[in-house]
């Protein structure tokens, strides 16, 4: 519940207790009573729970933060429009959608997680339907690798039976014990229901800087070429980044995993390097919604300042977006 929210069961709670004082005991116990009732039925109103009042599954909402406020992602964002709009208008989906959203950091993975909850539920990133699980937060130690499996599956099952349009993210996949992810396997394949719970209406969305290498070597290729990034499609990537994922022990959570074994992903989202151009949207984006006036003067010193590779070409910013919100702050 919102403070908002509170704020006003809170007064309502108030007024009828100062109310009570001035009748006899026989109304003042109807008052009471009376406002109990309200009290219940505005706590109800404001509760989270899972049904269209507070899932909206905004597929319009959702295209134009894309277009808006992503910049320099154009596989990304049309696959995660696809794929979201598409799932949420399937009323009998076979299984869950499984995103794996792959890239260098300040690219925009996290960004498009948000932005996703945001045009599903109306509460976004707060909603009590929204689960982010980060790798050294959650699962730190690989001495209890069995112990979190257990609580995962727990934990992934007592949600989902809560509210079967459950959201889950794993950030840091690339830090993550092997094998853990594999756990939970059985709740993202094509079962209809596994102990009497259905997943199929769930998402889960995958995080991992892993694959960013083979994504930056071919963008660099693009670029050395003299072709435009735009003319990168999701046939150039995706093989290469899924089998760089799977292959390579260094990525822990993805290393030799059923998932990508088993075809549980539905789609691996690449998400490209960010050159000068989008750190300038990304400033000037970051201005905006500070309440700044945006002046691009300031937002192409910002971009200027930051580190880019390769060191001879300077062609991606090393951080991406990652640290505008922080050096803004100096700048202005």
């Amino acid at each position: 519940m919102k403070a908002a929210h509170l704020y006003v069961l809170l007064y309502v709670c108030s007024t009828a207790a100062a109310l009570v004082d001035a009748f006899d005991p026989l109304t003042a116990t109807l008052v009471i009573g009376a406002g109990a009732t309200l009290g219940r039925k505005i706590w109800n109103y404001f509760q989270e729970s899972c049904d269209s009042k507070w899932i909206v599954h905004n597929a319009t909402g959702l295209q134009h933060d894309l277009e808006t406020k992503l910049f320099g992602q154009h596989i990304a964002s049309r696959i995660v429009l696809k794929a979201v709009s598409g799932f949420v208008a399937n009323k009998n989906p076979k299984k869950p959608l499984v995103l794996s959203l792959h890239g260098w950091t300040g690219t925009g993975k996290n960004f498009v997680s948000q932005l996703i909850a945001e045009n599903i539920y109306k509460e976004g990133m707060d909603s009590s339907f929204v689960h982010v699980f980060t790798a050294e937060l959650h699962f730190p130690h690989s001495n209890q690798i069995e112990t979190y499996k257990s609580q995962l599956q727990h934990w992934i099952k007592g949600n989902v039976t809560n509210c079967a349009h459950s959201m889950f993210i794993f950030d840091e996949m690339d830090k993550m014990h092997p094998g853990l992810i594999d756990s939970i396997k059985p709740f993202l394949d094509y079962y209809e229901k596994l102990d009497g719970v259905s997943y199929q209406k769930a998402i889960f969305i995958f995080l991992s800087n892993a694959g960013g290498e083979s994504i930056i070597e071919t963008a660099l290729n693009f670029w050395r070429a003299g072709r435009d990034r735009e003319e990168i499609e999701l046939k150039d990537l995706e093989t290469r980044c899924a089998l760089s994922v799977f292959n390579n022990k260094k990525v822990s959570g993805f290393w030799h995993t059923s998932l990508i074994d088993k075809n549980l992903v539905d789609f691996f989202v690449p998400f490209l390097p960010l050159e000068y151009r989008h750190v300038v949207q990304c400033v000037l984006a970051e201005m905006e919604a500070k309440d700044l006036e945006p002046k691009k003067s300031v937002a192409e010193q910002v971009a200027k300042d930051l580190v880019y590779s390769p060191k001879s070409e300077r062609v991606f910013a090393v951080k991406g977006c990652k640290t505008i919100g922080s050096k803004l702050d100096y700048y202005m």
